[in-house]
């Protein structure tokens, strides 16, 4: 069954009267010229709802439970070519991050991304896509590779956070983050890092630094969420809508304001209405920025994408 946000409820509406017209079908009456209509009502309701959203909505479009997750892009962008490879040779294999090689069109890349899990069972398996160290250090030791045989990363990105709990800590969940950064700033080969869902804090940054970092339309980028801004502000979540709108977090508010490179559209009503048109857009994306990058020497590539992310942001120096 559907499921509908709050401010979907005139979709809703229409969509259940379609359901009705076919019991009323099973009956003999023929509501097809009703149906039509209505099917136009719905695509510019839909349409009317989309063109408008706020920042608020925007966070919980992406987080829509039908919304498609990494393992569903990466099998069919891949067209089921992906290798899952596992662990991070220290501790253990992290069931929210995961990683493999796979094939583009015969052009292998190194996939990685968290996944949250498509049902209640598998979000506790997949930690709801919140990192421990050791699934940062995987995807270390990934990008690694794909550096030792020269094959381009492409980072899926979907994260509340890493896991904030006290065992991650005694690993060194903000050391693995930081070697992360390091590390991604200066690996030598092509980087394209993709927004796909929620990107909330060091959790997201820690597989984030790339030469090209783009957002789909409905995603968020920040580093709160809107819920914990609005808990420490004014001590309840009741002013997450205007946290969320404080945050900048939208991506053509990051785009603005030069944190990314470029927004994905979505199809008519999100990603989760049609996930196979948005599979089929994020693959062009993808091989359009790695046709360009894959072109530009190794030491041009790491300057630039030093350059880029050094330039973020006003300081002064003292």
């Amino acid at each position: 069954m559907a499921v509908y946000l709050d401010f979907e409820e005139p979709i809703k509406v229409l969509v259940e009267q379609i359901e009705e017209n076919k019991k009323l079908q099973e009956k003999g009456v023929d509501t097809s010229k009703i149906d039509k209509e209505i099917e136009k009502k719905i695509h510019d309701t839909r349409k009317e709802i989309y063109n408008k959203l706020t920042a608020w909505q925007r966070v919980q479009v992406s987080r829509h439970p039908d919304r498609p997750y990494t393992i569903a892009y990466i099998n069919s962008i891949s067209n089921g070519t992906f290798i899952e490879l596992h662990g991070d040779r220290t501790v253990k294999d992290d069931k929210a991050m995961i990683g493999g090689f796979g094939s583009i069109d015969g052009q292998t890349v190194m996939f990685i991304g968290q996944q949250k899990g498509i049902n209640t069972k598998m979000r506790q398996y997949r930690n709801f896509g919140m990192p421990n160290p050791e699934g940062y250090r995987k995807a270390l030791r990934l990008m690694k590779l794909a550096e030792k045989f020269n094959k381009p990363v492409v980072c899926l990105i979907d994260t509340p956070g890493a896991f904030p709990g006290l065992e991650a800590e005694e690993r060194g969940q903000g050391e693995a983050i930081a070697r992360n950064l390091l590390e991604m700033s200066q690996l030598e080969v092509p980087i394209i890092v993709i927004i796909i869902g929620e990107g909330a804090s060091g959790g997201a940054l820690g597989i984030g630094i790339g030469d090209k970092v783009l957002m789909l339309e409905n995603t968020w980028y920040s580093v709160i969420s809107p819920e914990s801004c609005s808990s420490i502000l004014w001590r309840s979540w009741d002013f997450k809508e205007i946290a969320a709108e404080a945050l900048k977090l939208t991506p053509n508010d990051m785009l603005h304001n030069k944190l990314i490179d470029g927004v994905i559209k979505e199809p008519c009503g999100g990603a989760h209405v049609n996930q196979e048109e948005m599979f089929e857009i994020t693959k062009k994306e993808i091989l359009k920025h790695l046709a360009k990058l894959t072109t530009i020497k190794k030491d041009k590539l790491v300057a630039a994408r030093i350059k880029k992310f050094c330039s973020m942001g006003v300081y002064e120096e003292a």
